[in-house]
């Protein structure tokens, strides 16, 4: 399998791999960190973390646990999200509402974390080329009430839940000698299936969430997506419909990060100073349940989490 050929596939050029060393806490710990230091913001006075991964240190305790502990983040509730891909956009959302329960003042980090290369198959070429490791977070906290997000938007077709998935390991098919023998626990999915429900579905989402928030496609310019694969992005792209938005892709350098993709993507976008105060960025996330996710935010460089008159936002 040729480079040309992955690239035409998939548009990825480059994936990262973890340190044999390092677990998802250990990226996901140090993410976090970054997340703070660029908010000024100490670990203690962090509420929540809301770790988003489908690759967990283990089945237990919490990744989210190991990464409170690890950044010390001694008055953090911490626990894990798993909604594969969507991961980010789910427990961003989560995290939101949390806060918006919580007295004011309160932080939220949201993470997502994913270590592809230890569940992949290497001899299934149509999974292996895809995906990298990676780690992504924002800090959510308290913003100014023309900032932040301003609607969210959570969909689950569990009726298509075989369409990616990790058969062994869990409690329907415990790992042994004979699922191992047989790679049951590898990544597993249907790519023809995964690219037909996406065409089916994320549009939609898209523009319901659009509508409910009463936002004109035109207003959107910011559109950042989970990074499965730039081609079947290109190829949705059109039925997205959003005519002065700019898609950014961050997939050629890291490959599809799982429930990394979106906040290494809009980290990248951030620091090469693709977004302007005020402007509308549309995030959205799809994957493995089969879920699909959407945050709609109106930007500013410490502002992410939707209004409240005194209320919510993010930094970092």
């Amino acid at each position: 399998m040729s480079d040309e050929w992955i690239v035409s596939k998939t548009g990825i050029r480059e994936r990262r791999r973890a340190d044999d060393r390092d677990a998802t806490s250990d990226l996901a710990a140090r993410a976090a960190l970054a997340a703070l230091e660029q908010a000024k913001v100490r670990p203690e006075d962090v509420a929540y973390i809301v770790l988003a991964t489908s690759t967990p240190d283990h089945p237990q305790p919490a990744t989210a646990s190991i990464v409170q502990h690890l950044i010390g983040a001694v008055n953090a509730a911490a626990f894990d999200i798993n909604a594969v891909c969507s991961g980010f956009v789910y427990a961003t959302t989560v995290a939101e509402r949390l806060l918006r329960a919580a007295e004011e003042g309160r932080y939220a980090l949201v993470i997502g974390a994913d270590i592809y290369s230890r569940i992949l198959d290497y001899s299934d070429r149509k999974t292996a080329i895809l995906f990298g490791d990676g780690a992504g977070a924002v800090l959510l906290g308290t913003v100014a009430e023309s900032c932040g997000i301003r609607e969210t938007s959570l969909l689950t077709r569990g009726d298509q839940y075989r369409l990616i998935s990790v058969p062994a390991g869990g409690s329907r098919l415990p790992a042994n000698d004979r699922t191992l023998q047989e790679g049951a626990h590898f990544f597993k999915m249907d790519g023809r299936g995964v690219r037909s429900f996406v065409q089916d579905n994320l549009p939609g989402a898209l523009h319901e969430l659009l509508d409910r928030a009463g936002v004109d496609r035109e207003q959107v310019r910011h559109f950042v997506p989970h990074q499965a694969n730039g081609v079947m992005l290109g190829e949705v792209w059109p039925e997205i419909g959003l005519p002065r938005a700019t898609m950014h892709l961050a997939l050629e350098r890291y490959g599809n990060t799982g429930s990394a993709s979106v906040p290494v993507t809009l980290d990248l976008a951030h620091r090469q100073g693709e977004f302007a105060d005020g402007e509308t960025v549309l995030m959205a996330g799809f994957g493995g349940g089969m879920t699909v996710g959407a945050v709609l935010t109106q930007w500013a460089p410490t502002a992410f989490a939707r209004p409240r008159e005194q209320e919510l936002s993010a930094v970092g």
